[in-house]
């Protein structure tokens, strides 16, 4: 999505020019223009899954040779990467599993109690548990804080992908022999960007982990794989199939976005409708903060209630959409949007206003990232989306980035690193033991995997699901077709694991029962 960055230097520029000036879609993560809070859903569902802090001296770049002054306990050459791990007293240690979830682009203290299948799970199959950080975010930050690896493109170089997947397999190879457990398999899991990362891991390092659940990763959303409007084709459809009149409220909302904010007296009072924290500079500031909402809400439209990126209603794209529609008579289009979106960012009524630039998960660097590596195409189709008609422009995309980072990206880059072209004949042939998990409702199923590929590349698909709504922690309820999904994915990982073992040692495992059993 749009980098900080951008936005901060977009926010100087005239109204008048904002509305004339195309509005590309925001890249993906973004920020969640909340003020600072504590991490969603941390506090609470932590004590459930008890774990150690632990930190691990990581080698800043992997693939190079640093000169010997740099290697020196202290240089800059080394960072500490935090991971958490599970309860040892669970774990049968010998050579019993490791489950590993593969750290995305955000604290890991989020993510931990937030993908409760990996908890849940373990105890069946005697398994450790071990959360990594992904390098440059939470406390796993080189140069000894963030602002000096934020700081530049040259201190901001080595956060990419590769350097991550390294960072997990240096950090696994020591574990084990640390543990005296080189023999135990490590099974990957990730969801979103870490579900990417589970599964390039897999390709990439088949020696260090027997497989991996690879929860909607959208690993073909690159290049012209898929259609740059998918993503947000599908978030119009999730309004579509909720409320007709709730999709053309919001069509028609951006034409009276940018006829209210024709200068400085429409600012002001856009910033008071919305109950925005500081004055808007520009349309697009607010209009950047709504479509993010409703993309949010297509990826966390569960049937019950969450909190992983906010706290929300169960289903609440229906509570958004309600909230739109039944709005008295003579309500403006722009204050049934404010009705709306506030179910988003302030269901629980806590919040007086509203800072666009919060960024309350710590997923900053994902900015960089998109202006390197992770270039996701993305478009406004003209036809059956709710967001104003947007083509990607490559050469804009650059130049944001170069204004941004003084960087250019690599749009083919990930694709030549990982594959993705061609990704059916080629994981036929050269990939094994990857579960690639996708919620139909989730606009990232758009560049998912969604076909199974060979008798161990397998697609699991939910039509009701949303964004990697099978890592979430179990509840009482979790519809029936979830319980069976994961006891899906539980059984293929069951056997894997009896394939590693053999016949003779299969009595470690037992198949896996429903994971959501431990919650009724």
């Amino acid at each position: 999505m749009r980098p900080l960055l951008l936005l901060l230097i977009l926010g100087v520029l005239p109204a008048v020019a904002s509305a004339l000036a195309p509005r590309p879609p925001p890249r993906f993560p973004g920020p969640h223009a909340l003020r600072p809070r504590r991490v969603a859903g941390a506090a609470g569902a932590v004590a459930g899954y008890e774990y150690e802090t632990r930190y691990f001296r990581q080698r800043l770049d992997h693939f190079s040779f640093l000169e010997e002054e740099e290697e020196e306990e202290g240089g800059e050459g080394f960072f500490q990467q935090r991971y958490l791990v599970g309860r040892a007293g669970e774990w049968a240690g010998g050579g019993a599993p490791i489950f590993f979830y593969c750290g995305n682009e955000g604290d890991i203290a989020w993510f931990a109690p937030n993908s409760g299948l990996v908890w849940e799970a373990a105890p069946r199959f005697a398994a450790l548990v071990v959360f990594a950080e992904h390098r440059y975010y939470g406390e796993s930050m080189p140069f000894g804080s963030k602002e000096k690896a934020y700081n530049n493109s040259k201190s901001m170089a080595y956060l990419t992908a590769e350097q991550a997947l390294a960072d997990y397999a240096v950090l696994l190879t020591d574990l084990k022999k640390n543990l005296s457990s080189e023999g135990s398999p490590v099974v990957l899991f990730g969801g979103s960007y870490g579900g990417m990362l589970a599964a390039w891991m897999r390709l990439k390092y088949p020696h260090i982990a027997v497989g991996a659940l690879a929860s909607s990763a959208p690993i073909l959303q690159f290049e012209d794989i898929v259609p740059s409007t998918i993503f947000y084709d599908l978030v119009s459809n999730d309004f579509k199939r909720e409320s007709l009149s709730c999709f053309q409220t919001i069509k028609d909302s951006w034409k009276a976005l940018e006829d209210q904010g024709n200068g400085q007296e429409g600012l002001l009072k856009l910033s008071k409708t919305f109950h925005l924290c500081q004055t808007i500079k520009t349309t697009r500031e607010l209009s950047d903060w709504l479509s993010s909402a409703y993309s949010y809400l297509a990826m966390v439209d569960y049937p019950m209630p969450s909190d992983f990126l906010m706290p929300l209603p169960g289903n609440p794209i229906k509570e958004v959409c309600r909230k739109i529609d039944s709005q008295p008579d003579g309500t403006s289009i722009l204050e049934r949007i404010y009705a709306g979106v506030n179910i988003y960012y302030n269901y629980t009524g806590t919040f007086d206003c509203f800072d666009l630039n919060d960024d309350p998960h710590g997923m900053g660097g994902w900015d960089w990232q998109a202006c390197t590596e992770m270039v996701m195409p993305m478009s406004y189709s003209e036809d059956g989306s709710m967001f104003p008609a947007y083509k990607f422009d490559y050469a804009s995309y650059e130049n944001d980035c170069i204004s941004s980072f003084g960087v250019r990206p690599r749009p083919q880059w990930i694709t030549t690193e990982f594959g993705g072209h061609n990704i059916s004949l080629v994981l036929e042939r050269f990939g094994s033991n990857i579960i690639f998990f996708n919620g139909l409702l989730d606009p990232w199923s758009g560049g998912g995997v969604l076909k199974n590929i060979s008798e161990s590349v397998v697609a699991i698909v939910a039509p009701l699901g949303a964004h990697h709504i099978d890592l979430r922690p179990a509840t009482k309820a979790d519809p029936d077709w979830l319980v069976s999904i994961r006891k899906s994915e539980l059984d293929i990982i069951s056997g894997w694991l009896l394939d590693y073992y053999g016949a003779r040692r299969g009595d470690l495992l037992q198949r896996a029962t429903p994971v959501n059993s431990a919650a009724s």
